[in-house]
């Protein structure tokens, strides 16, 4: 059964977000259509198509007569994104404490479950999944915030989420049992419905975390600017 133009369009969507966020596609990498079409055997009415929609959300500049190029990074953007993490995650956190049912918190409770163990694996020094790492590591923060009751809220956090992602996976270290104990330190806090010291650890928790994502970029520059 061949598969519907939109159901390739998606897929393709898909795939070139995923390299863009992992880094297959290298910031500030110009995105040539002919390489493109045979790497994603796709039509390049399907590329331009996908191309102008991951622009619109922030991955890819579409500059006129030059083409495509995936956006490159800076301290300066990925301050700019955590800044607005902890503007829309406090936010729907708080609303999610408020309305959240039995459901969410059990969606709650397994989402945590997931991440503890791949993050044992990590204090174990196995990193070989590191795309797992984040998978779960993305499901339990939309996890604390599903129940806000705030659709658009939700649909921009999950693009500002994947631009904080990329930055991650650039220059990929782990925080280790520190990052693991701010999880708990949240978790706790929202099953026990106390919105201020759940907005407060996950604050500290975006905040450490982009300090800690500095750094590694600044070293990660050295590197590029000398190897």
């Amino acid at each position: 059964m061949e598969k519907s133009s939109t159901t390739i369009g998606s897929e393709t969507y898909l795939r070139i977000k995923r390299d863009i966020i992992f880094g297959d596609l290298a910031p500030g990498s110009k995105l040539k259509l002919n390489g493109l079409k045979a790497r994603y055997e796709t039509s390049m009415s399907t590329l331009r198509e996908t191309l102008n929609r991951l622009a619109s959300e922030g991955f890819v500049n579409a500059m006129e007569q030059r083409g495509f190029f995936v956006v490159p990074v800076s301290a300066e953007d990925l301050a700019e994104i955590a800044d607005l993490r902890i503007l829309l995650e406090c936010s729907a956190l708080a609303a999610s404490i408020k309305h959240g049912d039995a459901d969410w918190e059990g969606n709650l409770v397994a989402a945590h479950h997931k991440l503890r163990r791949v993050e044992n694996l990590l204090l174990a020094g196995d990193f070989s999944n590191k795309e797992e790492w984040k998978r779960l590591d993305r499901e339990f923060h939309l996890a604390l915030i599903k129940a806000c009751a705030n659709t658009n809220l939700l649909a921009l956090h999950g693009v500002l989420y994947d631009k904080y992602l990329r930055y991650q996976m650039l220059v990929l270290t782990y925080r280790g049992a520190v990052a693991v104990a701010e999880h708990q330190e949240i978790f706790d806090a929202a099953i026990n419905r106390d919105p201020k010291a759940a907005s407060a650890a996950l604050r500290d928790h975006i905040n450490n975390g982009l300090v800690h994502t500095l750094e590694a970029m600044s070293d990660w520059r050295i590197k590029a600017a000398t190897g």
